[in-house]
């Protein structure tokens, strides 16, 4: 991350800031140890940190800052950071710059994984196994982006596109659009590009299926068991399938799709999956042996620019990947808001290089923004979902016609 510096900035008092901050924060401490399996060793606060060396976790190094042309650039290893994390760390550097006191952090970063590995063999979180192994049952007509698999294909290879939306069109998917339906942004992001695959499957193959399998990732801090995450800093992440059916193919319609789209989401419990898959031996080897999405979606949210001291310079985030490192997926998706209100919705799409062809991944793409633009502009497509009206049972239907009644 690149922030804009103050003006009485001098590399001692830097230093002696990002000293307070790893000191407050458990994970900046940490360090990786490689065995059979992988773990992190939090050293204990009050251990000097080599703030100038570059990031080495297995030596414990996963800070470092220096000053840049008016700018503190600071990185901070993947291992133990993510886009919420980078708001926590922005606003106690500067807290700790102003030798202010840091708010505490109220659920440390061991005893959140502590409570996922308790959770993973709860009677009720693998009694929802069966949500997942029909998530993922095996497509009965695959098309050209299920058949596409990553495997054995490294970062070496990737190949990126990076398309911006109109700040018009944004606006509205991320604030009257949502507000419209009592969805979130990504009720919506998701209802256009499932839309969007199966209008580019149309016209690629003829299919009429409109069903799409895709991972979502999201910021991994899913309310559980009372756990505050609000101020933990850490690499928090949720990746699960979802299997999503708009029931329609044309971008045109798109507008029409968010209810059904939206209700397909609230169904699934995203923290459980990741427990299954990768923490509880018995459900695990169940969920391994399914089929695996080939796109994967993830909207960061808006990232803010500004012009005062510790505010993130426009582009001022970045970061870097190991060439080896495999490829999950055959196409990912990865989407934020940059700026304010006059700034456009951000998407980059990735693939190994011999896999897709660029001209249908830029298909995909374009296609996507066409759907969210029809989605913006749509009329009379808002409402209720049963989902929203938990103290009774009522159809979709009958939800539409109170509502047709009450317009009435």
């Amino acid at each position: 991350m690149l922030l804009r510096a103050p003006d009485d900035i001098t590399p001692d008092k830097l230093d002696q800031a990002v000293q307070r901050l790893i000191d407050h924060h458990d994970a900046l401490r940490a360090r990786l140890v490689r065995g059979r399996e992988w773990h992190l060793h939090i050293d204990p606060p009050g251990s000097k940190a080599d703030l100038h060396s570059g990031l080495d976790p297995d030596a414990g190094r996963m800070v470092d800052v220096a000053l840049v042309d008016g700018h503190v650039r600071i990185r901070v290893h993947h291992l133990v950071v993510d886009g919420v994390s980078w708001r926590v760390l922005i606003d106690d550097l500067a807290k700790a710059y102003a030798g202010e006191p840091l708010e505490p952090v109220q659920t440390s970063l061991r005893g959140w994984a502590e409570h996922l590995r308790e959770q993973a063999t709860l009677p009720n979180r693998v009694a929802e196994l069966p949500l997942w192994t029909e998530v993922l049952a095996k497509d009965p007509s695959p098309d050209p982006l299920d058949s596409a698999d990553p495997t054995g294909h490294t970062r070496a290879t990737e190949r990126a596109i990076t398309l911006t939306l109109d700040a018009e069109t944004t606006q509205a998917l991320l604030t009257t659009v949502p507000a419209a339906h009592h969805a979130g942004v990504n009720d919506v992001l998701l209802t256009g590009l499932a839309v969007a695959v199966a209008d580019w499957r149309r016209r690629r193959t003829g299919s009429r299926r409109t069903d799409l399998l895709l991972d979502l990732e999201g910021h991994g801090r899913e309310e559980s068991e009372g756990q505050d995450l609000s101020r933990t800093v850490g690499w928090f992440t949720t990746l699960h399938p979802l299997r999503l059916d708009p029931g329609v193919v044309d971008v045109a319609q798109a507008g029409q799709a968010i209810k059904a789209v939206k209700e397909q989401i609230r169904a699934l419990p995203a923290l459980s999956h990741g427990l299954l898959r990768h923490l509880n031996p018995e459900t695990s080897r169940v969920l391994a042996a399914l089929p695996a999405p080939r796109l994967a979606f993830n909207y960061l949210g808006r990232l803010e620019c500004g012009d005062g001291p510790w505010s993130p310079a426009e582009d001022g985030i970045g970061g870097g990947t190991d060439p080896d490192a495999p490829f999950g997926h055959a196409l990912e998706l990865n989407a934020h808001t940059a700026g304010g209100q006059a700034c456009g919705l951000v998407a980059t799409w990735t693939w190994p290089a011999a896999l897709l062809a660029e001209t249908d991944v830029r298909d995909i793409a374009e296609t996507w923004f066409r759907a969210l633009a029809a989605i913006a502009s749509a009329k009379d497509t808002g409402g209720y979902t049963p989902s929203d009206l938990a103290l009774v049972t009522l159809t979709q239907d009958e939800i539409d016609l109170l509502e047709a009644d009450w317009r009435l």
